[in-house]
């Protein structure tokens, strides 16, 4: 396996968790390099559901290591609700399994605050965000007054640089109309959190460099997707870090030179949770996915907004990341699709693109050119074996893996491990 970028080829939610949780059976290593606990990873084992947002997937397999790296910004209270939640299912998290980075980042609920409160005065504006933080925690790390785990960790440093941090954004709240934060209750908390989390913190970069000198086999675990990237996205419409390849570099100290390929995961057709531009966004396709119980947030429950398959945008995601191979997901919800669209380019203004517009009002302006496939209307959950699929299904899927440039190499018709095809 070697040392394997895995990123989202879309807008996120593409099925991340479940291809991660099936690659971890080979890995030693499972990196989470950017994001916050405003992303979920679903998975699957066996009847069990499991609902990942800070611990990276890796955490199902007995034996495999996770690591949440430097790019992370880190919600205390939610990655010891998270532990304490597996524990509750049978998974039993310790620092033998599971390594924080001190240089990650830490989530306070001002952060929280001033994230609903900017939200709130965008008004139609709005970008749809998670209101978890994450945006102003990015924000107080780039304006380099941010507080490190490493800061959270160390007991005698701690409570003055949280008391610093907490008076100016108070005044901040104050200005906003908001309601100031409480001292004693929220240092309290984060103490609590500090007792618990210290063990587990660790230089991370280090660690890693020395895990892929010996030759482990580490797998960099991707949050959102392509187009919610900070520098490639849909911008403003996006999150506050880099959900591409090369996020998985910054985020671990892990240098390019050290990674082996990467992997790019997409569903079949599209999905987007939040706003912004999403050219092949379609009613009857969004009806059809709700009408089963698909495309609901892992994160927050929000119904996802769908569309055919958008090629312009993956074969954009293929360039930006690099990727060498394809995972498709979710094939199954086009079972009982009759005619199946994929755009294959854009129609701005009389012209053709076949790349994605950086301004994200002339996307929102792009009609999609959608050629046909013909559907293969019959059920896939049941399939374990490629040469089994329907004509029409191969036929499909090879399609939109050639127009989105890169091999395909993983299909999965299903949330369970065992509904996983390898090309």
């Amino acid at each position: 396996m070697a040392n394997v970028i895995l990123v989202g080829a879309q807008w996120g939610d593409e099925g991340k968790g479940k291809i991660i949780d099936v690659l971890t059976e080979q890995a030693d290593i499972v990196v989470r390099t950017q994001g916050g606990n405003n992303a979920g990873h679903t998975v699957f084992v066996g009847p069990t559901k499991y609902v990942l947002h800070l611990i990276p997937s890796g955490i199902l397999r007995p034996g495999t290591v996770c690591v949440i790296g430097n790019g992370v910004v880190l919600d205390p209270a939610g990655l010891v609700a998270e532990i304490d939640g597996l524990a509750r299912l049978g998974v039993e998290v310790t620092p033998a399994s599971l390594v924080i980075s001190e240089t990650a980042h830490v989530v306070f609920p001002w952060h929280r605050e001033l994230d609903g409160q900017r939200e709130v005065r965008k008004g139609n504006q709005k970008i749809g965000t998670t209101k978890r933080g994450i945006g102003p925690t990015y924000g107080d790390k780039a304006a380099r007054v941010g507080l490190r785990v490493t800061d959270f960790v160390n007991a005698s440093r701690f409570p003055a640089r949280f008391a610093e941090r907490l008076a100016e954004n108070n005044e901040i709240l104050r200005a906003l109309g908001a309601q100031p934060i409480d001292h004693d209750s929220v240092l309290a908390e984060y103490t609590r959190c500090a007792d618990r989390l210290r063990p587990f913190v660790t230089n991370t970069v280090v660690m890693l460099h020395e895990a892929t000198r010996r030759g482990a086999n580490v797998l960099f675990e991707g949050a959102q997707g392509t187009f919610l990237d900070i520098d490639h996205g849909t911008y403003p419409y996006v999150t506050s870090s880099n959900t591409t390849s090369g996020g998985a570099c910054t985020g671990s100290g892990v240098p390019p030179n050290r990674m082996d390929r990467v992997v790019g995961v997409m569903k079949a057709y599209t999905t987007r949770v939040g706003e912004g531009p999403l050219p092949t966004e379609d009613a009857e396709i969004s009806d059809l996915l709700h009408g089963m119980g698909r495309e609901f947030g892992a994160t927050t429950g929000r119904m996802r907004r769908c569309g055919w398959f958008d090629a312009v945008a993956t074969r954009h995601a293929a360039m930006v990341n690099g990727i060498d191979e394809l995972a498709v997901t979710n094939v199954d919800g086009l079972d009982s699709v009759r005619s199946i669209r994929v755009c294959s380019s854009y129609r701005f203004e009389g012209q053709t693109l076949r790349h994605v517009p950086s301004d994200a009002e002339v996307l929102a302006r792009c009609e999609p050119v959608f050629e046909d496939f013909p559907g293969w209307e019959t059920p896939t959950d049941g399939i374990r074996r490629w040469e089994d699929l329907p004509v029409n299904c191969r036929h499909y899927l090879l399609s939109i893996a050639q127009m989105t440039g890169a091999r395909l190499s993983i299909v999965s018709v299903g949330p369970a491990r065992d509904q996983t095809m390898f090309l």
